[in-house]
């Protein structure tokens, strides 16, 4: 039988911390169509959500496993999706996506769920990496002010997500609350130069995109898969000069490129425009040999990838989902930005079109 305790029943009821909510979500939704909490100050006006994509930790570098502590903050806050609006966030540690966690395979990790006093919501977390009922989420249920723990082994390699796992886990998703784990194989990864860890989400609001001051949570929209917005890290194309700053890298190196799709509802068609995935790892399934010279991978919602890219030539690479109007309209896009040598031998984009004497013409 499953352990259970008086506490864990109360908080599945909702009884501690949070009167009259039922199954661990509160009475809250302020409607069918508006479950946008009534905030009341506490949880902080913050100027940015997205996490910086090259905030990722070292590969591992060891052969034996080890244990780690690690803890997480469930942070609800206010912060802008573009300029001129704001919007309520759910949050691991104040950003999309959470932090990226790196393991090896056979680590165990001891697990701090935190729920701040200042969230308006229950919280938990569920790891697509961890052998359990729910992931872990039952065991680290969490009211406003509450902390949980759990002990589990990374016992599969691979590049997994983590992610609220409430009953209303479609909302607290969509609004920012997944992130991912990456349990390396024993014999780890092949070296690369640089890597970049990027999350994929839509958020639905009553008003629509582009629009000015508060934006509220739209539930019916979530349930028609009718998203307002389609975005990498929180945020309408986060990743570009006037905004945080392009990725960077140099001719002549590889990049490995992280992707978690927390949807809640759609997938990924992930594509590095002007540009391949050398190899990719379909699922973040990193056992058998990747893909190779691949176009674009499907990560469908609930899932992850892991592609890496050669840098021949300088460009401009463009990430986008190849589900083009979420790029065009819907503000899902990043750039990185390829500085080095030129190689007209592999891409020449003004070439000489004035052929010497002693040449042929065009053929035609």
């Amino acid at each position: 039988m499953f352990r259970s305790t008086r506490r864990k029943v109360l908080q599945t009821l909702g009884v501690t911390g949070a009167a009259g909510s039922l199954a661990g979500c509160p009475a809250a939704p302020q409607s069918d169509t508006d479950p946008t909490p009534q905030v009341d100050g506490m949880p902080k006006e913050v100027d940015r959500v997205a996490s910086d994509p090259t905030d990722v930790p070292d590969p591992i570098d060891r052969d034996q496993p080890k244990t780690h502590d690690i803890t997480l903050q469930a942070q609800e806050v206010i912060a802008p999706i573009e300029e001129g609006n704001t919007f309520h966030f759910m949050t691991f540690d104040g950003q999309v996506p959470g932090p990226m966690i790196r393991v090896r395979q056979g680590d165990t990790v001891n697990l701090t769920f935190e729920n701040l006093k200042s969230s308006n919501l229950p919280h938990n977390v569920d790891f697509h990496a961890v052998y359990g009922t729910g992931g872990g989420s039952e065991a680290t249920d969490a009211n406003p002010g509450e902390t949980n723990t759990v002990k589990f082994q990374a016992r599969y390699p691979g590049a997994f997500i983590y992610h609220c796992a409430v009953p209303n886990l479609d909302y607290h998703i969509s609004s920012g609350m997944f992130g991912m784990i990456v349990v390396e194989p024993e014999d780890g990864f092949p070296e690369v130069d640089r890597e970049f860890y990027l999350g994929q989400h839509e958020i639905y609001t009553q008003q629509h995109h582009g629009a000015e001051g508060r934006l509220n949570f739209d539930i019916e929209g979530m349930m028609n898969e009718e998203p307002t917005y389609v975005l990498f890290n929180g945020e309408k194309y986060p990743y570009i000069p006037d905004k945080y700053g392009s990725l960077e890298a140099e001719t002549g190196e590889t990049v490995r490129v992280f992707l978690v799709v927390g949807g809640p509802n759609y997938s990924s068609n992930f594509h590095p425009i002007g540009n391949i995935w050398k190899r990719a790892y379909r699922d973040g399934a990193v056992v058998d040999s990747p893909e190779r010279y691949v176009q674009t991978m499907k990560v469908p919602p609930g899932s992850c990838m892991i592609g890496t890219m050669d840098l021949p030539v300088p460009e401009r690479i463009y990430l986008v989902d190849h589900a083009l109007s979420r790029y065009a309209r819907r503000g899902l896009g990043a750039y990185l930005d390829i500085t080095g040598e030129e190689r007209p031998d592999i891409y020449d984009p003004s070439p000489d079109m004035d052929a010497s004497e002693d040449e042929e013409g065009p053929f035609y």
